[in-house]
């Protein structure tokens, strides 16, 4: 769609690089990106590849005892986590973590910004698939409606936008976006 000029940007909450993968190029990662780990002292970012040698060169023979579940999550024993040795910044010895806002922590104010930038040079603000119960995409629906820029939500089910939208479709995406792609 982007390709297409229907799309001029895409503001996702995925952390994935779906959109990416898809073809989209001007997309603005909400909260954050998992290819990728930051120090959270000077906030240097390290491609995640080379992360995750650092941390495999770390710990040699460690490994996750139990089944890992499709998210990477898997059940460790305490003794066992505490052998663990994660990297720390090469910059300046910091923590790091993976580049991704956690449940809790704010979205960058300058990263808000940008996506209201977005929104503000939009003639529409096209939702898919998401119910917006969250504060950090549901704002930018409620300036979009502000700025009295049409909003088109399609969603299975009600979405806490809805009363702000122009449209909402109750329908699945692969019913929807096939039709609006071809139009």
């Amino acid at each position: 769609m982007e390709s297409r000029g229907l799309v001029s940007s895409v503001i996702t909450q995925n952390v994935d690089g779906l959109h990416q993968r898809a073809g989209s190029r001007n997309v603005l990662e909400l909260h954050g990106t998992l290819s990728r780990a930051v120090c959270l002292t000077c906030n240097t970012p390290e491609p995640r590849r080379r992360f995750q040698e650092r941390i495999l060169a770390l710990n040699p023979r460690w490994e996750a005892e139990g089944t890992m579940a499709p998210d990477g999550d898997a059940d460790v024993t305490l003794d066992r986590s505490n052998s663990f040795v994660v990297p720390t910044c090469t910059r300046c010895g910091g923590v790091m973590k993976p580049d991704v806002v956690f449940f809790g922590e704010s979205v960058p104010s300058s990263r808000v910004e940008e996506a209201f930038g977005m929104v503000r040079e939009s003639r529409v603000l096209l939702v898919l698939g998401s119910s917006l119960t969250v504060f950090s995409g549901f704002r930018f629906v409620k300036r979009a409606s502000e700025l009295e820029i049409p909003v088109a939500i399609v969603n299975q089910g009600s979405t806490r936008g809805d009363p702000l939208a122009t449209v909402v479709l109750d329908a699945p995406l692969e019913d929807v976006l096939p039709r609006i792609a071809g139009s």
